[in-house]
């Protein structure tokens, strides 16, 4: 099987755009796997590792696109061509038909509207850092949707961000919550007292959305990127973040979340909290849990807190996501955090776990994770990590082992839109988990919200009833085990979601922690 390239010369088109060409490229007869990319060093790079690359491409310049294809014959790349390029022309006509002009560059779109206050910045990362530039010298907030960002532009854009009492949010933020409006993967939640500052992006949705469920709201949820807590970024946009929260009236509790930050950078945010005079609670996903027989979520870890939260000025530290959104409600309300390790009774949850495991092989032993989340991905296989033997990052390992696969890594989303939109490679992987005859859980992640995909658990259910289907025939039983990030006024209104994944026999669980928990639980009586 053979690459082909085909290049067509200055010819720019966003990101979204060329996901949705690749899309299109995939469906055509004979293609294997293809990608729609502008020919950047960096985007040719990764055509090259993936084996899409051939002499056409190697000669695109960064403003030419690049259609590769791997297929079965110059016939079916030749056809796919013509797809892309029909698909594109008619993108172009319907763009023409009845529909205003759009803004080129920032400068058309602040004359289009000349009040705004925050720029949303989606282009491919080597231009991102110039675009972010342009908008903080005009005095816009930003949202740096991009990824793959140079970390040194990472710096040099919050410096400049943090002289002009601006927010630059990323890079590589795809989720906020700024005066009630929702940026990117949000879901709809009510205003409320509980502030969030966030290094993670399906962190902060998931801990929202648990507090929407017990009743609270949230008054802004400010994404700060995932490597701002590194000692080389040194936390400049959470100190900013926790700073306005903590002036902000309308906010009685700070939520800080994300992975554990720098050596050097927790000692700042140690201080940081403790003198804000806002009562904090703070998580750090893939601090793992303690290996005991329980699973009972531990004490403060990181060096940042009592776990009681009784110390003077101290904030609360979480064990989960869900701890974390749960201790922000209890301290809005007065009352004691306590942390959760399942919402049901430890009998039901016993009768839950011996009614899958009954039917089980005897070499059913491992959990494979299938995740479209990152920061939940992290925070399943820390969980995973902390009560299981055997555990691997990613795919990494083998087939013996218990695994979390983050199908939105750069890997898996090259020339292809994010699994929170497209369900394509997760049903591949899916299926693929499913085979396995040592697989016992398949544990899943379905995020809703605004930008995801209209129907997150449909596009999955047909790779779960097939992955089951044969392991029913191959007189296995396959535990699928899963969790829904969502509320009901989101457009894919959570019950709905849970109704459908429930009736297609998946255990849902209400948090992404108690599903890992539940997961854990099945293997640890296989070992």
């Amino acid at each position: 099987m053979d690459a082909w390239n085909f290049v067509r010369r200055s010819s720019y088109h966003d990101s979204v755009t060329l996901m949705r060409l690749t899309r299109d490229l995939e469906s055509a007869s004979g293609v294997r796997r293809a990608a729609a990319m502008m020919g950047t060093p960096q985007n040719l790079a990764l055509l090259r590792e993936a084996g899409l690359l051939a002499g056409d491409g190697e000669t695109a310049a960064p403003t030419d696109l690049v259609i590769a294809v791997l297929a079965d014959s110059w016939g079916a790349a030749d056809a796919a061509r013509a797809v892309a390029e029909s698909a594109l022309v008619a993108r172009r006509t319907l763009a023409g038909q009845g529909v205003a002009p759009r803004p080129r560059t920032l400068a058309g779109a602040l004359r289009a509207m000349p009040g705004a206050t925050l720029a949303l910045i989606s282009v491919p990362g080597a231009y991102a850092g110039a675009e972010a530039l342009k908008a903080l010298h005009a005095g816009l907030h930003v949202m740096l949707f991009s990824d793959n960002v140079p970390l040194a532009t990472e710096v040099e854009l919050k410096r400049l961000a943090r002289e002009r009492g601006l927010f630059l949010m990323g890079p590589d933020c795809g989720t906020a919550i700024v005066n009630g409006v929702p940026l990117g993967f949000a879901n709809a939640v009510p205003r409320g007292r509980i502030g969030i500052a966030a290094a993670s992006g399906t962190g902060l949705q998931e801990v929202t959305c648990l507090i929407a469920a017990a009743g609270e709201g949230v008054s802004h949820a400010i994404g700060v990127g995932g490597r701002d807590l590194s000692d080389e970024v040194g936390g400049l946009m959470m100190a900013e973040a926790l700073a306005a929260l903590a002036a902000d009236p309308a906010t009685a509790v700070i939520c800080v979340i994300g992975k554990p930050p720098g050596a050097e950078t927790v000692k700042t945010l140690r201080s940081r909290l403790a003198g804000l005079g806002t009562p904090c609670v703070v998580h750090f996903t893939g601090d793992a849990e303690p290996r005991r027989a329980s699973l009972r979520p531990p004490a403060a870890r990181a060096g940042l807190a009592d776990p009681t939260g009784t110390a003077r000025g101290a904030p609360y530290t979480a064990a989960s996501l869900e701890d974390a959104a749960l201790a922000a409600v209890a301290v809005a309300r007065g009352t004691t955090p306590a942390p959760v390790e399942f919402g049901a009774p430890a009998d039901a949850v016993a009768k839950l776990v011996e009614d899958e495991l009954l039917p089980m092989r005897r070499n059913q032993r491992f959990v494979r994770g299938v995740y479209a989340g990152g920061t939940l991905a992290w925070e399943a296989r820390s969980i995973l990590e902390s009560h299981l033997p055997d555990v691997v990052p990613g795919v990494t390992g083998g087939g013996a082992v218990h695994r979390v696969v983050d199908l939105g890594e750069d890997v898996f989303t090259l020339g292809r839109l994010h699994p929170m939109i497209d369900g394509t490679v997760r049903r591949e992987w899916i299926e693929k988990e499913g085979a396995d005859p040592a697989t016992a859980v398949l544990l899943l992640d379905v995020v809703l919200g605004y930008g995801a995909h209209p129907d997150p658990a449909g596009e999955i259910l047909p790779a779960i009833r097939s992955a089951r289907r044969r392991a029913d025939a191959e007189g296995r039983h396959l535990a699928v085990v899963a969790s829904v990030c969502g509320t009901e006024a989101d457009p894919q209104r959570r019950s709905a979601q849970v109704a459908a994944l429930t009736a297609a026999g998946v255990i849902v669980m209400p948090s992404n922690a108690q599903a890992a928990r539940l997961a854990a639980l099945v293997a640890a009586k296989r070992v």
